[in-house]
């Protein structure tokens, strides 16, 4: 963020100055002397805290004031636990509709839902009740967010590949090795860092897959 004076202006926006000069779009590339001369300030904005779990707003100094969002209920107000817990719900229960049909026909026409199916629905279940664990056991918002950190906005949330670097890394192997040796020691490496982390952040967990 940067201002002139009071006002906050913008890298690839003109301004127009105290004098009515106006000032091109790429004033940023000016120098520091050019910039105090014409008492451009940048200012550091404080971190953005996660909305999830702060409500937050920032002023015009870039300078954040934040309040935890409330654990628990309050009247008709959901507290963050249960706001978690709902979509802990709604994800199993989009994964459950996928194999609903099974339990229908059951219902309809006594047919056996498959083994896989049942097991792999069990499994749902057996997940989702960990999460919400996890989730009524956080005592403190720093619980909750430990909860959340360790993938959290990263597109490669649950995918193998920041495990394969590290396992690489590790093993002390070139992750592009064209050893199939090599790759099968990363990837079972890479799997084990995985699970580990799984365990310590149960509701960033992959939701079980449907087996054969």
């Amino acid at each position: 963020m940067w201002k002139y004076g009071d006002r906050t202006i913008r890298p690839g926006k003109a301004w127009t100055d105290s004098n009515g000069t106006q000032h091109p779009g790429n004033w940023n590339i000016w120098s520091k002397a050019e910039k105090d001369a014409m008492n451009i300030k940048e200012i550091i904005e404080d971190p953005k805290p996660d909305s999830r779990l702060y409500l937050w707003s920032m002023d015009s100094d870039g300078k954040v004031t934040s309040t935890a969002r409330p654990l628990e209920d309050s009247g008709d107000v959901l507290g963050l636990k249960s706001t978690l817990k709902n979509e802990v719900k709604d994800q199993q229960g989009s994964f459950l509709n996928q194999t609903d049909w099974a339990v229908i026909r059951k219902a309809d026409k006594e047919t056996a839902i498959p083994s896989n199916i049942q097991t792999w629905r069990d499994a749902i279940r057996a997940k989702a009740t960990e999460m919400e664990n996890a989730i009524d056991n956080a005592t403190d918002t720093d619980a909750v967010a430990a909860l959340l950190m360790s993938f959290d906005g990263d597109a490669e949330a649950n995918s193998m590949s920041k495990f394969r670097e590290a396992a690489a890394t590790a093993l002390n192997i070139d992750i592009l090795s064209e050893d199939a040796d090599d790759q099968a020691k990363i990837t079972t490496e890479a799997e084990s860092k995985r699970e580990i982390e799984i365990k310590k952040y149960p509701i960033l967990s992959v939701w079980p897959e449907l087996g054969e």
